[in-house]
């Protein structure tokens, strides 16, 4: 197949990693980790109780896994760029229907189409990286885009006790509705701007071609693939038994077990949207130069730590430590596994890879808060929770580590 000649100058993929970037600040950063935010007002709007707030919370999960499931459907039948169109133009509906929704049956169904919503968007645009990048620049490209989810921790944290205070017990109504608002107007942008490839604009990936390898004319062995495949799938469902029951969980204890005032906690929580908006980028663009493997270890490393020091009780300054190294890791994962699955897997086969390894992450960020809590329930505290979600950690570290390098760059 005829290759097309790179342009000079300013390259298209930049538009790509701009658009993306706002497609995880919608799909991820306000669709999901902005619920916790929300809580106080509707508790107080709407007089649903903890335990119904909590279901509603649930169901956005298990939209988000019905929609990963079904993603490569959607992106055969429409490609990314209607995928991701269609994700976030849910997403926008749903978040104006809860905007105006007074009853928990009907705000429950609605944040189980803005977690499919997400769902859609978020694993369709992590799928297209391959297509625009090479493997000199995925980890780069997909820890900026990563960072789109602090932004919108740090953007939700601030407007919606702004709307509290000023607005009052409706307050919640309007975050949402503006929410609403630039999920849709992000949709808009994406459907006008975005391409699927970089055929359509004349282009190559971005990013040195790798020189071809001998080996690439050996037949490869599926089974080794499938190795690979449940390798990346295990690492990424360990991070996601272990991130959540940090993320979960350790506003609360601080609350609980370090005395801190709920603002005071809630300042800590938002270090984390500010570090972690540099997470992706960080270590994606570190895995890029160590390789895959030394990447995702070295951040399994750092979280190991951040666990490790909220377990401790050491005092306040070594639990502020521990939440600049859980911000400072947190999406590093996704991002490297995103660049990972087109490594290994080729691009051709990127969009399964990532969809069947999304679903062990999953599972496993629902496992982890509920075996937590039981835990919890059982000691009277999270220490244990902490020192368990670091011990794994350091597991992951080392299995990590012992990922062998892609035997076949796929000339990417």
């Amino acid at each position: 197949m005829q290759t097309l000649p790179d342009k000079p100058g300013f390259h298209y993929g930049w538009v790509i990693i701009a658009l993306g970037f706002l497609t995880i600040f919608v799909a991820l950063g306000m669709a999901r980790f902005s619920y916790a935010v929300f809580l106080p007002g509707m508790h107080n709007g709407l007089g649903l109780s903890y335990q119904q707030l909590g279901f509603i919370g649930t169901s956005n999960f298990a939209g988000y896994l019905f929609a990963v499931i079904f993603t490569p459907f959607l992106i055969r039948r429409l490609q990314h760029r209607a995928s991701i169109t269609v994700g976030l133009t849910l997403i926008g509906l749903s978040m104006f229907g809860i905007s105006r929704s007074s009853s928990f049956a009907a705000i429950a169904v609605l944040y189980i189409l803005v977690g499919m919503g997400g769902g859609f968007a978020n694993v369709s645009t992590m799928v297209l990286l391959p297509h625009w990048f090479r493997t000199q620049k995925r980890g780069t490209a997909a820890g900026i885009i990563c960072g789109g989810s602090g932004l919108g921790i740090v953007f939700a944290g601030v407007l919606i006790p702004f709307l509290s205070r000023n607005i009052g017990a409706q307050g919640w109504r309007s975050g949402w509705l503006i929410f609403s608002c630039l999920s849709l107007a992000i949709a808009a942008c994406v459907a006008l701007f975005l391409r699927n490839s970089p055929a359509e604009k004349g282009l190559e990936p971005m990013g040195a071609a790798a020189p071809l390898n001998p080996d690439r004319l050996i037949p490869r062995d599926e089974k080794g693939k499938g190795r690979i495949l449940l390798h990346l799938g295990l690492l990424y469902g360990l991070f996601g038994v272990t991130f959540m029951v940090y993320g979960t969980f350790i506003v609360a204890t601080m609350v609980k077990e370090y005395g801190f005032t709920e603002a005071k906690a809630g300042l800590y929580w938002s270090w984390v949207g500010l570090f972690s908006m540099f997470s992706g980028v960080g270590f994606g663009t570190l895995s890029d130069r160590l390789g895959r493997n030394w990447g995702l270890a070295l951040v399994f490393l750092v979280q190991s730590a951040a666990y490790l020091l909220a377990g401790c009780h050491l005092g306040g300054a070594a639990l502020a430590l521990s939440v600049v190294l859980y911000g400072s890791a947190i999406f590093a994962i996704p991002a490297i596994m995103a660049a990972a699955v087109g490594d290994y897997l080729g691009v051709s086969g990127a969009a399964n890879a990532f969809v069947l390894i999304t679903i062990v992450f999953a599972v496993g960020q629902t496992i982890g808060p509920g075996a937590a809590g039981m835990i919890a329930g059982v000691t009277g505290s999270f220490t244990s929770t902490f020192l368990i979600s670091a011990l794994l950690t350091l597991v992951a570290a080392l299995l990590a580590a012992l990922l062998p390098k892609p035997h076949d760059i796929h000339g990417l």
